[in-house]
Formats: structure tokens, sequence, C-alpha cells
């Protein structure tokens, strides 16, 4: 999982490549990297609530924005569909997903379920060794917040739940837990601000401890405290209903 995600980036991008004269010529080195800096651009603006659920992607405006062809905007908006931040209709073109709240809701109530037991059984099997990637897994969580690496700090707040199901060898429990997450990292990615990350990243800490400490009752408190708190802390707050303003610099 990457580290960090690339900022918000749009007034100076190259200017679209010309387009090719020959039937099947591959298309230019460069074509794949703008296709990622819009998508990028566009899960910044949406992860940094600048664009929320339901807001229209109109393709034209984006190629404006970004001085390219509606090809690579379409692209990006079908890269953005297969990571479910975007969701694409007939009729009504690209528009940013929106996740349901009971859906949520019940998926945070099955964590809570399936992480709880999960916790318990680390705090018992889990060496020294494991311990210590988990340590490095929170240093990059704290460096990711301290840099204000919304998209990456996200991910690796996220990807916290999967590396400790990973680590009991049980791979049904660990494909479970990355589905669980990945239904559920949508919604904190576009709903979580600074302040909860830092919250969360405090309590990985003390999970973590916790674990050191073999303490499983202490572990499984922590960890159904922390889902809880991640649950309550996602608000949907909208600010920028205009596209140009959303994609803007900030």
């Amino acid at each position: 999982m990457p580290r960090s995600a690339a900022r918000l980036q749009v007034i100076r991008v190259p200017a679209p490549p010309r387009a090719r004269r020959a039937a099947g010529e591959r298309a230019p080195a460069d074509s794949g990297d703008m296709t990622k800096r819009i998508a990028d651009s566009i899960t910044t603006a949406i992860v940094e609530r600048r664009l929320m659920p339901g807001t229209k992607l109109a393709e034209q405006k984006i190629a404006d924005i970004f001085k390219v062809s509606r090809t690579l905007v379409r692209q990006a908006f079908h890269q953005l569909s297969r990571d479910k931040l975007v969701s694409l209709e007939p009729a009504r073109g690209a528009r940013v997903a929106e996740p349901g709240v009971e859906e949520a809701r019940q998926v945070f109530e099955v964590r809570q379920m399936l992480e709880a037991a999960m916790i318990r059984r680390a705090a018992a099997e889990l060496a020294p060794a494991q311990i210590a990637e988990l340590r490095a897994h929170l240093k990059d969580e704290e460096a990711a917040i301290r840099r204000t690496d919304v998209s990456g700090r996200t991910r690796l707040l996220a990807d916290f739940h999967v590396v400790i199901a990973g680590m009991l060898g049980n791979a049904v429990l660990a494909g479970m837990i990355g589905e669980l997450v990945s239904r559920s990292s949508l919604i904190a990615l576009m709903y979580q601000s600074a302040h909860s990350a830092e919250h969360s990243f405090e309590e990985h800490v003390a999970i973590v401890d916790a674990l050191e400490k073999h303490d499983s009752r202490a572990a499984a408190r922590l960890m159904e405290s922390h889902l809880h708190h991640v649950e309550q802390n996602l608000r949907l707050q909208p600010r920028f209903p205009d596209l140009a303003a959303a994609l803007r610099p900030q």
C-alpha cells in the first residue's frame, strides 16, 4: 500500500500530446501518468471533503481544468470507479459515490464483532517481531498525519487492521477483514477529519501497547472503543459545491 498520495495539483499540468496518427499506435508514455494525476487530484478533493457524495463530475470541465483530452478524464473516472470512489451511470455520467448510512452502520457492527475476537487472538499469539512490524506501521501513520497526507493517512489507518489480521495466518479471516475495511474505508476517506485521524492513531498506539503486554481483555476493549469512535466521527459536511472551486489548489 502506498505511503502517500499525490497532493492536489491542477494548474501546472503539461499540455495533452498530439493524437496518434496510426491506428493501433501505443499511447504516449506520459498519458498513464496524467490519468493518475487526474485521479489523484479528484481523490484528494474527495478525501479533503471538497467534493461530496453525489457531486456531478463534468467530463469536459475537468478536461479543461487539466488541459487534457476527455479520453484521459474518462480513464481516470474508470480508475476511480474501480476504487468505489466514483459511480458511473448511463445518462447521468460520473458522480462522487454515495455510500449508504445504513450500510456503513452494518459494516461497523460486523467489524466490532469480528475484530474484537481477532484482537484477543492477536494478543495471545503475536511474536515480538510482529509487534515491531506494527510499531513501524504506526511510525508511517504518524508521518502521514504530520505531513497532512490525507489520502495516505486514511489508507494507513485502515490498513492497520488488515495487517493484524494477516499476522494471524488465517487467510479467510484476513480476507473478511480486508473486505470489511475496504467497504468502510470510502466513508472514512470522505468524512474523517484531521482531528479524528490523530485520535485513531493514538488509539492504534494503545492497542499495540496492549498487544505487546499480551493483555487480551484490554486489547479487545480498546479495539471496540476505537471502532465505535471511528464510526461516530464520520460526518458529512459539504463545503465546496462548485467543481472548479473543489479542484482548485489550496
